[in-house]
């Protein structure tokens, strides 16, 4: 059975290692290509995904999923960047 006494806050701010970067990969799909089709790929070939365009992408630090997200496009960038809106958290405050 979990243990349900509550956890104390992490003092985010005290942790010598809160202002070290980290890397976030955000996944969009998975292509299963054959290894013919793989060794035969050349430019502007289009390699088709698991997932819809509508779909949540997932956040990703090292192999541990963090949260989900929506693909969207920065506002008022004139290169066309995207981002991605968080719509479900893990609770990170557990740790790594």
């Amino acid at each position: 059975m979990a243990d349900s006494t509550p956890q104390p806050e992490l003092d985010t701010d005290a942790s010598p290692f809160a202002r070290v970067p980290i890397e976030v990969t955000i996944s969009v799909g998975v292509a299963r290509p054959t290894v013919k089709e793989l060794l035969h790929l050349k430019q502007d070939d289009v390699l088709p995904l698991d997932k819809r365009i509508e779909d949540p992408v997932d956040l990703y630090v090292g192999d541990r999923l963090i949260a989900q997200g929506e693909l969207e496009e920065v506002e008022g960038d004139p290169n066309g960047h995207i981002a991605v809106r968080l719509t479900k958290l893990v609770d990170l405050k557990s740790g790594f």
